[in-house]
């Protein structure tokens, strides 16, 4: 049985950058696969402009759109007030820190600026807004041990945070490296994966588990039509990863496939 099917035990699930892309894609699929939560709340920039998102909204009512900008901390902190007040005392269960850009620069191209831009979006701001959220993540946490549950997984506390392979330095070399010579995304990654790893440690105490999960290269306005895989297969992949986590997962970066990827 597909992990996914565990999302229908999961309270709640917050998804940021869910205009577009594979947060949308998450959002659509959480809503309608049959394993749906009790709560998605997916964020946007701006909302108002999210149509497609709008649309699933008007179709499924567990889905709640919150405003957010991932690069504003009064943004993250009034996001987090506003999810507060919808999930009360219940907590939030599982946070996929989905948003990210791609800002393309070689050697001969890149800036500090450029560099600057794609940190604070791609490894900053997952953090940031993590720790903004982690009352809620605890309060899920503990209500989850309350009931008799130690066991670490989306049932209780999650943060996901959507890396990538490019991120990895191990794999660094070769054919690949000479594809993608994008300094800004792939170091943004690279840096996501130790913040990752970080907040396991840190998270761990409480029960929280944490991990980095690799998409795959999908078919969306930052992976260009040449890429294998569309949006409902990498999201189909990386739900059933996701839902079927436990503590040995803890700390891991996983590929949409399950397995794990050199750091």
């Amino acid at each position: 049985m597909s992990g996914a099917m565990n999302f229908k035990n999961c309270g709640s699930v917050l998804v940021t950058g869910a205009s577009r892309g594979l947060g949308l894609q998450i959002v659509h699929s959480l809503a309608s696969g049959g394993f749906t939560p009790g709560r998605i709340i997916a964020t946007s920039r701006n909302p108002a402009n999210a149509q497609k998102l709008q649309e699933l909204a008007e179709k499924y009512p567990n889905i709640h759109i919150v405003p957010l900008d991932v690069v504003s901390q009064k943004s993250i902190e009034k996001c987090a007030e506003d999810v507060g007040q919808l999930l009360q005392e219940e907590g939030l269960n599982c946070l996929i820190n989905n948003a990210g850009i791609n800002v393309v620069a070689d050697f001969e191209s890149v800036t500090a600026e450029k560099m600057i831009e794609n940190f604070h979006t791609n490894s900053v701001a997952p953090l940031m807004i993590t720790k903004a959220f982690l009352p809620l993540l605890k309060r899920a946490a503990s209500r989850g041990e309350a009931q008799g549950s130690k066991l670490m997984g989306i049932q209780r506390a999650a943060v996901i945070n959507m890396s990538s392979l490019l991120g990895s330095v191990e794999l660094t070399w070769g054919d690949r490296a000479n594809t993608f010579r994008w300094y800004p995304y792939r170091t943004s990654k690279s840096a996501l994966n130790m913040v990752s790893r970080c907040m396991a440690v840190d998270l761990e105490p409480d029960g929280i588990l944490c991990m980095a999960v690799h998409p795959g290269w999908v078919r969306t306005d930052m992976g260009g039509p040449q890429a294998p895989l569309s949006t409902e297969d990498s999201v189909s992949a990386v739900l059933s990863v996701i839902g079927g986590l436990t503590e040995k997962d803890h700390g891991s970066f996983l590929n949409f496939t399950g397995e794990k990827l050199p750091w």
